[in-house]
């Protein structure tokens, strides 16, 4: 493998952190705006039509017609999802005192 490769599947792995970052912090802003919205619906449908479109794209030029690059790109949004799930999942409750 050559330096220019490695630097091309580097940027790809760059590419999908970056696009699961837009698609989870999208997603999370999304559910937290919901009690709050007078049209749930029309909210979630319209998040996900912009996410799913963003992720489209952004996976489509990342991958410039190589499949090498489009796996790399998809390893980097589920590291950028595991990342995100610990960061901005379920709080930890404290455990009262026995």
């Amino acid at each position: 493998m050559t330096l220019s490769t490695t630097m091309i599947l580097a940027a790809a792995f760059a590419a999908g952190l970056a696009l699961g970052a837009f698609y989870f912090v999208a997603l999370w802003e999304t559910v937290r705006r919901l009690p709050e919205t007078a049209s749930p619906v029309r909210l979630m449908l319209g998040s996900l039509v912009l996410r799913m479109a963003v992720l489209t794209i952004g996976f489509y030029f990342t991958m410039g017609g190589h499949w090498e690059r489009l796996a790399v790109a998809l390893l980097g949004f589920v590291v950028m999802r595991k990342i995100l799930t610990y960061r901005l999942g379920p709080q930890k409750v404290a455990q009262p005192a026995h």
